[in-house]
């Protein structure tokens, strides 16, 4: 017997639905059972015909029912033995969704999340960014947001981040040699696809970016991960492998922060020409350093086309707003056009537009000088804070750049107790171990540190509490 429930947030029509083809599915109704005539059926529950009609056609659509001239509706043949009602699994599929739910409220008692690469947006430019947007709505190219336009991306944004590069960066190219890509992840996908034929291995910095890493072993390359120095990638053992293509972060190495040195530069760029290699240089936070000048780039270095230069609007403007853009030597850019002939660029033409705009009238550069201000104050006040309550029991790696350090925490603690102890009081702090390759050769007593979200006084709060729960 059919109940129907008037209060029910689901419609009639689905509760008629649904209570014969439980018993359809069941085998109460069996092939050639004939269903009420949707004038009695209507007439019995008290609702109207074209609610059952509605509940048999969908019966029909999928095939458990048919209507015949006459007839009625009829059961079609279905084998019980092989259908599955997932209804039980998806109950208990959203009881498992509610109970993780509300692990994530637990989290959400976190207090003082020093989370890496979350921007403040209290210092994101919003109203300027706004009238971008709008002056790219407003403008004489909008035919652009109804066609397929430039497949390597707004000459006109790339014209912009030329100029920026070789300003701020010391990077040499045209504009024809950037390609505008959804994020950095995206840019080492189509690197793996350009270079598959001839690149089975690939040398990472031992630690190093896990997120790129991953991207390519999904794409079937072998991981050579290479131990660091002082100064960088270590050189004689890259020397000892047969890779012709190497992955690195010079001028702030994630996660370390290490600084490469001018001499290892130019003689890994000569490795690569001796080698007919390649070096992908992701420059993801180049921007950010706070008590020196950027480090030029390697590919400003690069006199035989070897370096193949990354960066990102991810670390000093949105990470949402999934915009990076590569630069390829000529000889890779001419195999990428016959490789991706028929690709089109990724990224919204509406945010490129506003990005060039942006960049034309000066408010990229004053944004930068602005949140290099407000992030070495943040940066100042976490290492004052770490010398002030921990001094001497921690080591601190990779400050004076970028939007983190690694906190090397001297207690006798492990990775996981110390992340496990923080966020008992309300403080969450993040693994390094994860951009281990071969996690055996790390020490497993360090965490990431991120500061970026957080105002100055919450760092200095959020320091005093780990203090007291490290120590």
């Amino acid at each position: 017997m059919i109940v129907i429930d008037n209060n029910e947030k689901e419609p009639i029509y689905l509760q008629v639905y649904k209570y014969f083809k439980a018993q359809i599915s069941t085998g109460k109704l069996i092939q050639g059972d004939r269903l009420p005539s949707t004038r009695s059926l209507a007439k019995s529950l008290g609702i109207s015909r074209n609610t059952v009609e509605a509940a048999y056609q969908q019966l029909c659509t999928e095939g458990y029912l048919i209507g015949k001239a006459g007839s009625g509706y009829v059961v079609l043949p279905i084998d019980v033995s092989l259908y599955s009602d997932t209804s039980e699994k998806q109950q208990e599929l959203i009881e498992k969704v509610m109970q993780e739910q509300d692990k994530q409220d637990i989290q959400s008692r976190i207090k003082y999340n020093f989370q890496y690469g979350k921007l403040d947006i209290e210092n994101f430019p919003v109203r300027i960014w706004k009238k971008a947007l709008n002056e790219a709505l407003n403008s004489c190219d909008i035919d652009c947001i109804g066609a397929y336009n430039d497949r390597i991306g707004e000459r006109g944004l790339r014209i912009e981040i030329m100029k920026y590069l070789y300003c701020s960066r010391g990077v040499i190219c045209d504009p024809d040699q950037i390609i505008l890509t959804a994020g950095t992840l995206s840019a080492l996908s189509l690197l793996c696809q350009l270079f598959r034929e001839e690149c089975e291995e690939i040398a990472i910095e031992e630690p190093g970016y896990d997120n790129g890493r991953e991207a390519f072993k999904n794409h079937g390359i072998r991981i050579l991960p290479i131990p660091l120095e002082e100064d960088g990638i270590n050189l004689k053992i890259l020397n000892s492998t047969k890779a012709n293509l190497v992955y690195m972060t010079p001028s702030h190495q994630f996660p370390t922060g290490k600084v490469m040195g001018i001499n290892k530069r130019l003689n890994l760029i000569k490795w690569a020409e001796k080698n007919n290699a390649y070096l992908i240089e992701d420059d993801y936070d180049s921007e950010l350093r706070y008590n020196s000048r950027p480090v030029p780039s390697m590919q400003s270095l690069d006199q035989e086309g070897r370096v193949i230069y990354i960066n990102t609007f991810s670390k000093a403007f949105a990470p949402s707003l999934r915009m990076s853009f590569m630069v390829l030597p000529h000889a890779v850019l001419k195999k990428y056009k016959k490789t991706f002939f028929g690709y089109n660029c990724p990224v919204s033409w509406t945010e490129q537009k506003a990005m060039q705009l942006f960049m034309e009238e000066g408010s990229w550069n004053r944004h930068l000088r602005k949140i290099c201000t407000i992030y070495k104050k943040k940066h100042d006040v976490l290492l004052t804070a770490l010398h002030q309550y921990m001094k001497d029991k921690v080591i601190i790696h990779g400050n004076n750049a970028g939007l983190h350090i690694l906190l090397e925490v001297n207690n006798g603690m492990t990775e996981k107790q110390l992340i496990k102890n923080a966020e008992k009081i309300g403080v969450r702090v993040y693994p390094v171990s994860i951009y281990w390759e071969q996690p055996k050769n790390y020490k497993d007593n360090m965490v990431l540190v991120g500061y970026s979200s957080l105002t100055e006084k919450e760092i200095d709060e959020g320091i005093q509490l780990l203090q007291f729960a490290w120590f």
